[in-house]
């Protein structure tokens, strides 16, 4: 149970005061007429799938998609090439619907690797709001792998840290040189669930209603679900 344990303590380490602050940007986004949108490169992008289309998920969340990032290419050690090919973040979010007034969500454990990095640089420069979930155990030791020097967390405007040892996996076994069990997805996911429950009880105070996935397993969940997708179908760009 070293690794449950290890987990848990990750998550008790999280600092609420970034959560709030990043759960109220999306708020105040979303009661402005903003649109919402999350990318991940590699596992990362697991973290966007966690709030992207499933029961108790927001609806308002938008994937951008890691092209030939993810587990769905052959071979799987392209997506480490590719999220270090600098340019190439900038056009997955230029071609996103992502506008000034919205807010982007980057997750990276590490923080150093240009696709995220030159996501995060075109934001600013469109007006974009970007919240980073981070491991700030890797900040100032490794080094930026884009041209301008900088990692990740230097560059966005809310910070969420995950809380993950440098390197990311947490048990030692004895006889073994590589630690073992990433604790990454496991805080990048819960945080990701926290900043939804969050957003909607602040949005709900408000007196707005807030979007949510109904299982469709459940009796009437796709007529529910189907009557919310319609309704906000403008700030619902993955459709």
């Amino acid at each position: 149970m070293r690794y449950i344990k290890d987990a848990i303590k990750v998550l008790g380490m999280l600092d609420e005061s970034q959560i709030s602050a990043a759960a109220q940007c999306l708020a105040d986004r979303v009661e402005a007429g903003g649109s919402l949108f999350s990318f991940g490169a590699s596992h990362a992008f697991i973290v966007t799938e966690e709030l992207v289309y499933r029961a108790g998920g927001f609806m308002l969340v938008n994937p951008i998609y890691p092209h030939g990032m993810n587990f769905s290419v052959k071979p799987m050690t392209l997506t480490s090439k590719l999220e270090r090919v600098p340019g190439l973040g900038r056009e997955l979010l230029a071609n996103s619907p992502a506008k000034k007034g919205d807010v982007l969500i980057i997750t990276s454990n590490s923080g150093r690797n240009a696709v995220t990095i030159d996501m995060a640089l075109l934001a600013k420069e469109r007006g974009i709001t970007t919240v980073a979930i981070t491991a700030l155990s890797y900040a100032g030791q490794v080094a930026s792998r884009h041209p301008c020097g900088k990692n990740l967390p230097e560059l966005c405007d809310l910070i969420i840290d995950t809380k993950v040892p440098f390197g990311d996996a947490a048990v030692e076994i004895k006889g073994c040189p590589q630690k073992v069990g990433p604790l990454s997805t496991v805080a990048g996911c819960a945080i990701a669930n926290e900043l939804v429950v969050q957003t909607v009880e602040l949005l709900t105070k408000r007196g707005i209603e807030a979007p949510v996935f109904l299982s469709a397993n459940l009796d009437g969940g796709e007529a529910y679900n189907a009557r919310l997708l319609d309704k906000y179908k403008d700030k619902i760009h993955y459709l």
